[in-house]
């Protein structure tokens, strides 16, 4: 597209609608049983800026660049803001022309993160020279690919070429192709502000293209807001990247990666699974942060998920009037306290063998009594066990329920324990 005010206006008003940048939701909690997962929907809305940015201002000071420049002069301000809204972000200033006049090509100001620096950087700039149409972009983007700029290990790295002419071919010893080989070494995003020809030849498209970037064109009076456009319609990969997790509970995301434009959102369906030989009782948690091309995009995009294992053990108080056990079963001593036990042979209707929270069996101190079956109160238990475990294994589908933390209930079911301990039940 051509930037003009007007564009530049819509663009800024329908991405100011979008939601913060970040992880939604961002923590998750849950209780499950073992052996049991929940789904979720993640929204991730990736920042209209990269995170962590060195973005470095490449200008073409040729004569006819004069209006441009002026252009540059008077609003980088708003570049500036837009930039240093992302934490860590540092902006740098170079600059070309032809490689035969003084100011072929060179670095105004290395990256930094002072508002100062860039803004005396910028007013430097002085347009001249310029003989022919073309310049020489390329070897500035070759150069600033292979050590003239340092970029900081994890950054958001790009380049904002502004120009209004192609490149010479090879330029300063170096094609095309050398600079683009360059750029992708080091990851760098180019960012094309065609004022008029600056694609003439095709050279920005595959500049652009190639590393990920866009050309936008400009008016000369508007590069700034080209400039603040392309920074914010760069493609951005989004990946959750799991960081940790306790033992017993893992986190699955689908798809595994989504690629976007800055400053939209994307949805993954995660699934949280919990072992069926997980420590029940506990809360086991993880962590989860999502990149945005690699790189961490700050607290916003962390993501943590707590899942708490159910436990059973409930136990139930044999009086008349306070026995809340339901007919199909008898509040009875164990081990663990007085519990409401199915019939031999018999489990709770109507639920899932791993649904520890309403049925379980238990760990006895003596072997007999491993078949039977607990059920919270109040549920009927009217179902046989599987008929393909006999003898000692019966009911062995419902799972054993960690009751050894459960406190006893006093002195007087502390005897009945100790029957039932002998095998006398």
């Amino acid at each position: 597209m051509r930037f003009s005010i007007t564009t530049a206006l819509a663009f800024a008003l329908f991405k100011s609608a979008l939601a913060s940048p970040g992880v939604s939701p961002a923590s998750v909690a849950q209780s499950l049983d073992p052996g049991s997962s929940f789904d979720v929907e993640k929204v991730v809305t990736t920042p209209e800026i990269l995170p962590n940015p060195d973005v470095v201002l490449l200008v073409d000071v040729t004569l006819s660049m004069g209006t441009a420049i002026d252009n540059i002069k008077a609003n980088l301000d708003e570049v500036i803001s837009r930039v240093t809204a992302q934490p860590g972000a540092q902006l740098a200033v170079a600059s070309f022309g032809d490689l035969a006049d003084p100011n072929g090509f060179q670095v105004n100001q290395p990256l930094t993160d002072s508002v100062s620096a860039i803004r005396a950087a910028v007013s430097s700039l002085t347009p001249a020279g310029g003989g022919d149409l073309e310049e020489d972009w390329i070897n500035a983007l070759y150069e600033l690919s292979t050590g003239a700029v340092t970029f900081r290990g994890g950054s958001s790295r790009i380049i904002v070429l502004v120009s209004d002419e192609s490149s010479h071919d090879p330029s300063g010893g170096h094609s095309l192709g050398d600079a683009i080989g360059a750029l992708l070494a080091q990851r760098i995003r180019v960012i094309g502000v065609n004022i008029a020809n600056l694609d003439s030849k095709g050279q920005a498209t595959a500049v652009t293209a190639i590393t990920g970037g866009i050309i936008i064109g400009s008016d000369a009076d508007a590069v700034t807001n080209a400039i603040i456009s392309g920074l914010k319609n760069l493609d951005v990969a989004v990946r959750p990247n799991v960081v940790s997790c306790d033992a017993g509970l893992t986190v699955e995301f689908n798809p595994t990666e989504i690629k976007v434009r800055s400053g939209t959102a994307v949805t993954f369906h995660e699934t949280a699974k919990i072992a069926i030989d997980a420590t029940q009782g506990v809360t086991l948690r993880c962590s989860v942060r999502f990149l945005l091309n690699g790189t961490p995009g700050g607290d916003v995009f962390i993501q943590s998920v707590a899942v708490t294992v159910n436990k059973g053990c409930d136990t139930c108080i044999p009086f008349p009037g306070q026995n809340l056990c339901h007919p199909t079963t008898s509040c009875a001593p164990t081990p663990y306290g007085t519990m409401c036990l199915t019939r031999p042979g018999y489990k709770a209707d109507g639920v899932a063998d791993n649904h520890v929270a309403v049925q379980w069996r238990m760990k006895w101190p003596v072997p007999g009594h491993e078949h039977r079956v607990a059920v919270k109160p109040g549920t009927s238990a009217d179902t046989l066990c599987d008929p393909k475990y006999t003898g000692p294994d019966v009911c062995k589908e419902v799972l054993v329920s960690d009751c050894s933390t459960v406190a006893l209930e006093g002195v007087r079911y502390d005897t009945d324990q100790k029957v039932m301990g002998d095998g006398e039940l």
